[in-house]
């Protein structure tokens, strides 16, 4: 309660925090304008029926749930941003302009991500148009209302992006993570009321079991969200003249999580895309579409399987997305040419396999808690008998790492303005 008072008292922070709330009421604002011809009833049946769709909605910020000018919302920045990191793998350009080329490099990086934006939202807003015409959700729309709307769309996507920029500017949280943790939020009393009205007395026992099950999850995430095996680093010691350089100790921390929430992003979209794409095959061959969907449906049937088959893909996206942001044999080469060592370990070839041992034993940890924190839904209806578990994975690490973030980065501002 002081840390509150202290940041409502402080003018500045105070009023960051009203226009950062300013913008979020906008932004909520905007998503409840629908594009024309929308028939809301067959929409929340197409969402409920399709976890794609669902998963999707969660990224735009509820923004899908009513077919609003924003209804792609940050998705299509998510994906451009991804695709270009996924790129540096393939590029030695884009790999120097992120990682060595400093602030200027990641500044141009974030601007051709920007750039990958607007034709991305174009393409998924066009096949967004199409599938709700082929389940007659949209009204059949001409190629001129059709190009009228993926302009909208397109429209809707830069404005919540330069939104969610703003909201960064102003160093309250991550402004594209803020704007999917309000629309999770926005949600929450919908998920409440529906759980209310399934509730049944002789159930008691797995909500109770429920609500303690997502105190641990928080508690989890935070613990996980904050460890860091910390590799201790000695400096030497560089004579340039009349002036010592080095001799200091620090230390390289390596995350136990580095990959965050993505490999769970990865294993919804890769275990859910065949059903989306056997919706989309509808609009060229319903016999082939209704077979694929038989085939996806008896997977998923098998709950025991499907979960074991989620739960490993994490675990191996984990490792893939770590090996992405985390190069030992770069940090390796930094030290080396900042003077620095690993005590006891040479520099060189020796601290890059000892990085790469030291991450891989760190990593497996980060992978299984991710694994389950992301299959705790599905166990929690394989052995009870409530089917509308609402723990998301995704959704919880959001809120929890937001909240976090959010947390730090006003906490820093208190001490700065006290420290002067």
């Amino acid at each position: 309660m002081q840390k509150f008072f202290q940041v409502f008292s402080n003018k500045e922070i105070r009023n960051k925090i009203i226009i950062v709330g300013l913008i979020l009421i906008a932004f909520r604002a905007l998503g409840s304008i629908p594009i024309p011809g929308v028939d809301l009833v067959r929409l929340q049946n197409l969402l409920d029926s399709n976890q794609l769709l669902g998963f999707i909605n969660l990224f735009s910020g509820g923004g899908l749930s009513s077919l609003s000018i924003l209804m792609l919302g940050v998705g299509p920045y998510i994906t451009a941003t991804i695709i270009m990191q996924l790129l540096t793998m393939a590029s030695p350009a884009l790999k120097s302009m992120y990682s060595e080329e400093g602030a200027a490099g990641r500044a141009r990086f974030n601007r051709y991500s920007r750039y990958l934006t607007v034709p991305l939202a174009a393409l998924q807003g066009y096949g967004f148009l199409q599938l709700l015409g082929a389940n007659n959700i949209l009204a059949n729309l001409g190629f001129f209302a059709t190009m009228e709307n993926i302009a909208i769309i397109v429209a809707g996507s830069m404005i919540v992006m330069w939104l969610g920029e703003i909201i960064t500017e102003y160093k309250i949280g991550n402004g594209i993570s803020l704007i999917i943790f309000a629309g999770i939020v926005a949600g929450l009393p919908g998920v409440a009321r529906s759980m209310y009205a399934a509730y049944t007395p002789n159930l008691l026992m797995p909500y109770v079991l429920l609500v303690l099950l997502s105190i641990l999850i928080v508690a989890g995430i935070v613990f996980i969200g904050e460890a860091e095996r910390r590799i201790p680093v000695t400096y030497a010691k560089r004579v340039r003249g009349n002036k010592v350089y080095g001799g200091a100790s620090s230390y390289l921390p390596l995350k136990v999580n580095q990959a965050g929430m993505i490999p769970i992003i990865f294993a919804i979209s890769l275990l859910i895309f065949p059903q989306f794409f056997a919706q989309i095959l509808a609009i060229f061959s319903t016999d082939f579409s209704l077979l694929l969907q038989e085939w996806v449906a008896r997977f998923v049937a098998q709950e025991i399987i499907y979960t074991l088959v989620y739960f490993l893909l994490v675990v191996a996206f984990t490792y893939f997305y770590t090996a992405i942001t985390f190069n030992p044999e770069d940090v390796s080469k930094s030290l080396q040419q900042g003077g620095g060592f690993i005590p006891g370990i040479r520099p060189g070839q020796p601290t890059t396999d000892y990085l790469k041992r030291t991450t891989g034993r760190i990593t497996l940890f980060g992978a299984i808690f991710l694994g389950l924190v992301a299959i705790i839904p599905n166990l929690m209806q394989i052995f009870s008998d409530v089917s509308n578990f609402t723990i998301g994975g995704a959704a919880m690490l959001i809120v929890v790492a937001v909240a976090l973030e959010i947390t730090n980065q006003i906490n820093s501002q208190l001490v700065a303005r006290e420290y002067e």
